[in-house]
């Protein structure tokens, strides 16, 4: 087998090595089933406990109240653009807080069935941060408040909760959900696209409080229906029960290797300062595309002095075992993302090269 790299990639990413050991483990014959995964029928016992786990174990790191249900959804967060606009829109007016590539997606699908505003825009700032409390411009009547808790491409991230009152607050957290404990309480509707922080691509997760089930409207089709995915636990269709095992396995991580949330913060914020201090310190030589202050700790955006060193640095880095180092091309540039399962090595191993890259080239 080759050496594993060090995979920054924005997603899918890196997923944690002892989750990937334990998937081998039990590839060919799940303990119990006497078959794969892949293999064993959604409403079988054995897939039966492996749901029940997985759920149970994001309600136990989110200290998820009874008044909220978890859901495991096709299509990712970008189905989930279109279903919550579907079930909660419905012509009616939303505000999204516009902070980058992913809210301006979120918001553009919502178009389609509905009237949402931008209750604030950094457009004109390139979106280098995340708006105070005081920019917003809410809509008291608002069927809803969209917010990108991370902007990915950016590297921007939110880490208090927008103060909407009593109007829904909803947010796509797929670029660092299970990063940091939240006050669920305060999400009416939470979703995740698998692929960034909990598992491979093809999914999300998505948290909903129930009472936002009673204006879900009739004739939707059946598997973006909110009420049915609830009513049928996730198992209308057959859904990826691979995908589901994983996370499973990944929350079962994050529970008993790292500790919890609060421990996996504390090891996030000083994975980004290794790479945020290189980049503080070069005197000029590394830019941040974010201000200091919104700042993502999963996604760390930055320049070189030119496009021609910056692809000189990306091909360096992949040759030293440090990949999916190249910025997305809206704002160019490098991007590491660091998501849980990036390892302290790999920051650190990160962190060596920069400062030896710009000794050679600074």
């Amino acid at each position: 087998m080759e050496e594993r790299i060090y995979n920054f990639s924005a997603g899918p990413a890196t997923l944690p090595l002892p989750v990937l050991q334990k998937a081998q483990e039990e590839l060919l014959a799940y303990p119990g089933a006497g078959a794969s995964v892949m293999e064993i029928s959604h409403r079988s016992k054995a897939f039966a406990g492996i749901l029940e786990r997985a759920k149970a174990d994001i309600k136990d790191l989110l200290q998820l109240p009874d008044t909220h249900r978890i859901l495991f959804a096709p299509g990712g967060a970008t189905m989930q653009f279109s279903m919550l606009a579907m079930n909660f829109l419905r012509g009616a007016s939303a505000d999204y807080i516009m902070t980058g590539s992913w809210a301006s997606k979120a918001m553009n699908e919502a178009k389609k069935h509905g009237a949402p505003r931008a209750a604030w825009s950094g457009k004109d700032e390139n979106y280098v941060r995340m708006p105070k409390n005081s920019e917003l411009d809410l809509d008291p009547k608002a069927a809803y408040v969209h917010f990108t808790s991370n902007e990915t491409i950016q590297g921007t991230e939110f880490f208090e909760e927008p103060e909407v009152g009593d109007v829904p607050l909803f947010c796509d957290a797929s670029s660092d959900f299970m990063s940091r404990p939240i006050p669920i309480e305060k999400y009416a509707l939470l979703y995740a696209g698998a692929q960034k922080n909990v598992g491979p691509s093809g999914m999300a997760v998505v948290i909903i409080r129930e009472d936002l089930l009673e204006r879900v409207p009739e004739g939707l089709p059946s598997l973006l229906d909110y009420k049915v995915m609830v009513e049928n636990d996730s198992l209308y269709n057959t859904p990826s029960t691979f995908t589901i095992y994983i996370i499973g396995l990944v929350m079962r991580w994050l529970r008993e290797d790292i500790g919890g949330l609060e421990k996996m913060a504390e090891i996030n914020r000083a994975k980004a300062q290794l790479i945020y201090d290189v980049i503080d310190s070069s005197g000029g030589f590394y830019r941040g595309h974010a201000v200091p202050e919104s700042r993502s700790l999963m996604n760390v955006t930055f320049r070189l002095p030119s496009e021609d060193i910056e692809k000189e640095f990306i091909a360096q880095a992949a040759k030293a075992g440090l990949d999916g180092l190249k910025g997305h091309r809206s704002v160019g540039g490098c991007r590491a993302s660091i998501y849980n399962a990036m390892p302290v090595a790999g920051c650190e191993a990160l962190r060596d090269f920069m400062i030896e890259f710009q000794r050679a080239k600074g």
